[in-house]
């Protein structure tokens, strides 16, 4: 498929068929008892790729990245890392490092102890240890920080020798487990860039694992969307918003309006779906299914436009509704349209414009409308 979107860097090494990846699960389970928390999974990571895998609390994601250390060992299949089989070999001789959500910081000692800690327990020279802490705390930007405890940092200092701590061995492979979940939101956000940064001069293969889609679209070359244990969609932060692969992945990324419908006509790459209580639907797509099947269109908000007047072709791709909510968030005004058979749509509106002339109101009769490339066949 076609890269979606914009690309941040020239990296795409899971599109070159000579590429091998640097990490390999092939068929893994993981069983607690009667409850599977990894079910049969395979999936490939390559190097220097910044590798996210997101989903909701419980979906086998943590499992997954505790497996690859070493925490855990699989029931059934084979983790493979740089053509080395992974299988009962322990956590200390594995060439990964985890940075936990907790940081789990030695509270007695300083900055630089806590980064020196695993140099000390493998026998480095003391003058290489200084010589690797120094270079770790320039690295994270701690320089003046180094003979301060824990407690006397703030959380995304904490944050930064964790890290530290973590690439202090330096592994092949750096394991995330929710690695912002303890920083506020405009910390986090900043702290994201810097990780990127960071990962990129490195040169590192870098797993995160992580809840937050927000930090997963904006961290990561690629994204494994997991739900029950099973990798639902891997693809480009892009590809995973636009081209959503199913319904699940287009309910669970972003905002979306989702209609079902049958399939009234198509061919020539264009079908027409009829939704009962909502427009008659248009959209492009390479695989028409059979007339009369039962399909699920998914549309993202910022994609629809809201206007008084009717659009030019008034027939397909638009409604006529009444402005049930209209929320105004600073940087863009969300709306939502009751339709006449009773569909809610959400939309929503950059506010390029510092001022507002004749704003919508609430109750007032507007038209929804798009593109017939603005939305997704679903059908699942």
């Amino acid at each position: 498929m076609k890269s979606l979107g914009n690309i941040r860097r020239s990296f795409a090494p899971w599109a070159d068929p000579a590429s091998k990846p640097f990490i390999s699960f092939r068929n893994v389970t993981k069983k607690f008892g009667d409850f599977t928390a990894v079910d049969d999974l395979s999936l490939d990571i390559y190097h220097r790729e910044f590798f996210a895998l997101l989903g909701a609390s419980g979906c086998g994601k943590s499992t997954l990245l505790r497996m690859l250390a070493g925490f855990e060992q699989p029931t059934s299949g084979e983790i493979v890392l740089d053509g080395a089989d992974m299988t009962g070999m322990p956590p200390y001789r594995r060439p990964v490092n985890m940075m936990f959500q907790s940081y789990a910081l030695f509270p007695h000692m300083t900055v630089e102890k806590n980064i020196a800690f695993g140099l000390k327990q493998d026998g480095m020279p003391k003058d290489e240890i200084a010589d690797r802490v120094g270079q770790l705390l320039k690295l994270v930007k701690l320089e003046k920080f180094a003979t301060r405890r824990p407690n006397q940092l703030s959380g995304g200092q904490r944050q930064r020798v964790a890290l530290a701590r973590s690439l202090a061995k330096r592994p092949k492979v750096l394991l995330l487990d929710e690695p912002l979940g303890a920083l506020d939101k405009k910390l986090r956000e900043e702290t994201q860039f810097e990780l990127m940064d960071l990962q990129q001069n490195l040169g590192l293969t870098f797993v995160v694992v992580t809840h937050d889609q927000e930090e997963a679209m904006t961290m990561a070359d690629r994204i494994a969307v997991m739900s029950h244990g099973k990798v639902v969609q891997v693809a480009t932060p892009a590809e995973i918003y636009e081209a959503p692969n199913c319904r699940f992945v287009a309910d669970f990324i972003g905002d979306v309006n989702i209609f079902d419908g049958k399939v009234k006509a198509g061919g020539n790459g264009v079908v027409e779906i009829a939704v009962e209580g909502g427009p008659t639907l248009r959209t492009a797509t390479s695989d028409t299914p059979a007339s009369g099947s039962s399909v699920g269109f998914a549309i993202r908000p910022e994609k629809i436009r809201v206007t008084r007047a009717a659009p030019a072709n008034a027939s397909v791709n638009a409604a006529r509704g009444e402005l049930w909510d209209i929320a105004y968030l600073g940087d863009m005004t969300v709306f939502h349209v009751k339709l006449a058979g009773g569909n809610v749509i959400k939309a929503s509106s950059l506010n390029a414009q510092r001022a507002v002339e004749d704003p919508f109101t609430y109750d007032q009769e507007v038209w929804v409308s798009f593109d017939e490339d603005a939305g997704v066949l679903l059908k699942d």
